[in-house]
C-alpha cells in the first residue's frame, strides 16, 4: 500500500481542437475565450484549495496535468500553472511530473519550455500507427506526428516518455496491432499504456455501431491482442505492472500508482476528482459553472463523501485489482466474501495465497465484473 504520507495533485485541462468519437469524458473545444477564463479560475482554485491546507504540509510526490489535452493551453500558461503550485505547496524533491499532450499540440520550442519549466514526464495520445486506424474514431492528425513529437521531446530534455494505445478499434486486426507495437519501440519510450477500446454510451462511436457504420467489438480478438501485447512488450523489457500499463524498470507511473494502491490526491479543474483524508470529493463537470463559482470566491465542488472503513476497502479492492500484484487479504472483509472469492478463484478469475489476491489473465480481462462480485 501507498504510505499515508503520500499524495498527489492531479489538474484537469478540458480543452481539445475537437472530441474523438470513443471520448466520454468532461471536455470542451478549445476557444481562446473559454481557455482565458478557465485560466484566471484554475489560479482562484489554487488559491482557495491552499487556504484549505488539506495537505496539512505534506509534500506532493505527483503532479499530473490531464484532460482533455493540456496542451491546447500555450506552453508558458503550463509553465506559469506549476510555477505557481510549486510556490503554493511543499514539492517532494523527486516529483514526477507529467503532462499529457496529443502528438500533433505541441512544437520543438514549447516542448523546451515545458522541459525548462519543470515538467518531467509527457505522455503521448498516439492511439496508433495506422492511418486507417483514426478515421473510425475521429482522431485528428497523422501517425507520423507521434515519431516528430517523440523526437522533439527527447530533444527538449524529457527521458521519462509515454505513449497511449488503443486497441481493438474497427476493423484493426491482430497484425495490424502487433505493427503499431513494433513502430513504437524504436521511439524507445519509458512507459507505454495499453487500453482496449471501449463503447461509452452517448458518444459519436457507440452511435455509429448501433447504425452499423462500424463493426462492433470483438472479445475473443480483445483476448488475442492482449496476450500479444504482453509477449511483444516483455521481449522488449517492459514490465506489466497493471492491466493496462507496461513500464520499463524504475519508470512505473507514480501518479497512477496512488490511485491503485489507496494513495490521496486533490484534484484540480472541471469534473476533477479528489481523495483527501478518507473523504472523496468532485468539481462540477460545466465551464461555466466553476468560473461562476470561483468568481464567487466559493470551491465549485458538486459532491462529498466521507467513506466508511468499508468503503474504504472496498475501493482499495476495485482499484488494487489493477495491479499484477493484487491486493492484501485484510481489504476483504465479511464472511460472505470467501464464497464469493472461492467460486471466482474456481472458475478461474482470481488466484489468492496466504497473503494477497490477484486477478488471472482471464480475470483481468474481466476486472471490472469480478470487482462488483465482491460487493
Amino acid at each position: 500500500m501507498t504510505s499515508a504520507a503520500d499524495i498527489g495533485l492531479y489538474v484537469h485541462i478540458p480543452f481539445c481542437q475537437r472530441r474523438c468519437h470513443f471520448c466520454a469524458f468532461y471536455l470542451e473545444i478549445a476557444h481562446v475565450d473559454r481557455m482565458a477564463s478557465f485560466y484566471a479560475a484554475l489560479t482562484h482554485e489554487i488559491r482557495l484549495q491552499d487556504q484549505r491546507n488539506l495537505l496539512q504540509g505534506r509534500m506532493l510526490q505527483s503532479i499530473y496535468f490531464g484532460g482533455g489535452t493540456p496542451t491546447a493551453l500555450p506552453p508558458h500558461q503550463l509553465g506559469a500553472l506549476l510555477k505557481l503550485i510549486q510556490t503554493t505547496w511543499p514539492i517532494s524533491p523527486t516529483v514526477e511530473i507529467t503532462v499529457e499532450a496529443h502528438p500533433s499540440s505541441v512544437t520543438r520550442e514549447g516542448l523546451t519550455i515545458l522541459a525548462e519549466a519543470g515538467f518531467t514526464r509527457i505522455s503521448f495520445g498516439a492511439e496508433s500507427m495506422k492511418e486507417q486506424d483514426f478515421a473510425p474514431i475521429g482522431r485528428h492528425g497523422q501517425v507520423r506526428d507521434t515519431a516528430t513529437a517523440v523526437q522533439a521531446a527527447r530533444d527538449a530534455g524529457f527521458i521519462n516518455i509515454n505513449l497511449d494505445l488503443m486497441y481493438g478499434l474497427p476493423e484493426q486486426s491482430l497484425r495490424d496491432w502487433q505493427r503499431t507495437l513494433e513502430l513504437i519501440l524504436p521511439l524507445a519510450p519509458s512507459h507505454v499504456s495499453c487500453y482496449a477500446l471501449t463503447i461509452e454510451k452517448g458518444t459519436r462511436l457507440a452511435q455509429d455501431i448501433a447504425r452499423q457504420r462500424v463493426p462492433g467489438v470483438d472479445d475473443q480478438l480483445h483476448l488475442e491482442m492482449e496476450a500479444s501485447t504482453a509477449q511483444i512488450l516483455a521481449e522488449t523489457g517492459f514490465v506489466q505492472y497493471e492491466i493496462s500499463n507496461y513500464a520499463k524498470p524504475a519508470w512505473r507511473c507514480r501518479h497512477n500508482l496512488l490511485y491503485w494502491t489507496g494513495g490521496e490526491y486533490l484534484g484540480l479543474g472541471p469534473s476533477a476528482q479528489s481523495y483527501v483524508n478518507g473523504t472523496r470529493f468532485g468539481n462540477v463537470a460545466d465551464l461555466d459553472q466553476y468560473v461562476t463559482d470561483l468568481n464567487e470566491n466559493r470551491l465549485p465542488m458538486s459532491d462529498c463523501t466521507v467513506l466508511s472503513q468499508s468503503e474504504q476497502n472496498r475501493d482499495a479492492l476495485v482499484f488494487g485489482l489493477r495491479l499484477l500484484r493484487g491486493v492484501p487479504l485484510h481489504v476483504l472483509t465479511g464472511a460472505e466474501r470467501g464464497t464469493e472469492v472461492d467460486h471466482l478463484i474456481a472458475s478461474g478469475f482470481l488466484n489468492v495465497d496466504h497473503e494477497r489476491l490477484w486477478l488471472t489473465p482471464l480475470g483481468r480481462r474481466y476486472a471490472d465484473s469480478v470487482a462488483e462480485r465482491l460487493f
